[in-house]
């Protein structure tokens, strides 16, 4: 059964970078430290830079990065995760990932610059581009993969959308041992959101916490 599966970032007071993004530097400033144990991990390395030497680590954090790619059919993500914030009004535009992004499925992208053609890129990547509510884009996601899982691929506002939503099945939640004391607050708005679901976690070598919630 399809399920959706929502991955995030969260520092220990509870933000998650998104200050200060640039066309250098899209993920903006505090993104290095938050995501530096998964960055690190040997998944990381293979599936988003292609790199196939085997470096990188292998412990409790490469479980969870493996994981959370294996058995992806589709995905959504917001407009500023595939760029649209920093180049709206640019029809060729074809994100951050260069000719053959990391995903090899169809990708539907939020955007009220929608409707733009369709996307076809190397590796079997689709982008698909929808102004309409999260829920019938996560609809269409879950048609499209087939039996897979659809994965929320963030930003914070569409992790966001789909949780107050009650669209998501699973959420994983990788809390860095760094305060940022700044950013967008991860938890707002979700007040209880734990009674909805199972939840456990576990500490990786890197320092790392990462809490599963799965309904």
């Amino acid at each position: 059964m399809t399920r959706v599966r929502l991955d995030l970032f969260a520092s220990l007071d509870g933000y998650t970078a998104a200050l200060g993004p640039t066309e250098d530097d899209p993920t903006g400033e505090d993104w290095g430290r938050l995501t530096a144990a998964y960055a690190a991990t040997r998944t990381f390395r293979a599936r988003v830079l292609g790199d196939s030497s085997g470096a990188g680590t292998t412990g409790v954090d490469d479980r969870y990065a493996a994981a959370a790619v294996e058995g992806v059919g589709s995905e959504v993500m917001g407009a500023a995760m595939f760029g649209l914030h920093a180049h709206p009004d640019d029809p060729d535009w074809r994100g951050w990932w260069g000719d053959e992004p990391p995903f090899g499925y169809p990708v539907f992208v939020l955007t009220r610059t929608a409707p733009r053609p369709s996307l076809r890129m190397a590796g079997g990547t689709t982008f698909h581009f929808r102004s309409g509510e999260v829920h019938d884009v996560v609809d269409e996601a879950r048609t499209a993969a087939a039996g897979s899982d659809v994965r929320v691929g963030g930003g914070i506002r569409t992790a966001h959308a789909a949780l107050k939503a009650g669209l998501v099945d699973d959420l994983h939640v990788m809390v860095a041992p760094v305060v940022l004391g700044r950013g967008i607050r991860v938890w707002d708005g979700l007040d209880g959101l734990e009674q909805a679901y199972e939840m456990t976690s576990e500490v990786a070598e890197s320092g790392v916490i990462h809490i599963v919630f799965r309904r």
